[in-house]
């Protein structure tokens, strides 16, 4: 299984011959959800879910299919009709042959004056998790964590203790674009330091193999 770094929040997972997508916001590239035969959103906000950037994948793909929320999947439902499923908390299913489980129910705290919205994590074949903007700790053992990083909503202190609660095999950074380059090794070595794990990022279009 190769893991595929995009833009900010957006990664893609290949395994014999077939492409799962999760988060192509209006961060990430424009084409970053083409050639998918399933794409996971988990929450409504833009950074995170671009229907232009569905619209390229459904496109390119008439048998491709998107699973989210219900706030994501009233959005869209009628512009692909009968291609998007919702789910929540607790689900279990098949995407394009990946086993996806599905963790958390909201966002994380970004102000006590912002309403909550919510939000899903995917576990993917029962190794790599994805959270989307929140710090859920799934009840399994996770072999590779892709870490929220940076938001607005998060502070390092937080990052790191969610990197020890999961304590997965590896983190791998996720939702970065807005962390300078400047900043990146302050991060970087903090996280290695005391995150307990190993801890690597990547930049845009670079890989890493996952073992099963």
């Amino acid at each position: 299984m190769k893991l595929i770094k995009k833009g900010h929040a957006c990664v893609r997972i290949e395994r014999e011959g077939r492409t799962l997508v999760i988060d192509p916001g209006g961060f990430s590239e424009g084409d970053a959800a083409v050639g998918a035969d399933a794409v996971l959103v988990t929450h409504e906000h833009p950074d995170h879910f671009d229907e232009g950037r569905l619209r390229a994948a459904m496109e390119a793909n008439p048998a491709a299919e998107i699973w989210t929320l219900r706030s994501v999947a009233e959005q869209i439902s009628t512009v692909f009709p009968g291609r998007v499923h919702t789910v929540g908390e607790g689900d279990t299913f098949e995407a394009a042959g990946f086993e996806i489980e599905v963790h958390g129910q909201l966002h994380a705290v970004i102000h006590p004056d912002i309403p909550r919205i919510a939000n899903v994590g995917y576990v993917v074949d029962g190794q790599v998790f994805h959270p989307g903007d929140a710090l859920t700790v799934p009840e399994r053992d996770i072999d590779t964590l892709l870490l929220p990083v940076h938001a607005p909503w998060s502070k390092v202190s937080e990052v790191i203790d969610y990197v020890r609660a999961v304590a997965p095999r590896q983190a791998v950074d996720v939702h970065d674009s807005l962390l300078t380059d400047l900043a990146r090794p302050v991060y970087d070595r903090m996280i290695e330091n005391l995150g307990g794990v190993s801890h690597s990022r990547l930049t845009p279009g670079e890989s890493v193999s996952l073992a099963r």
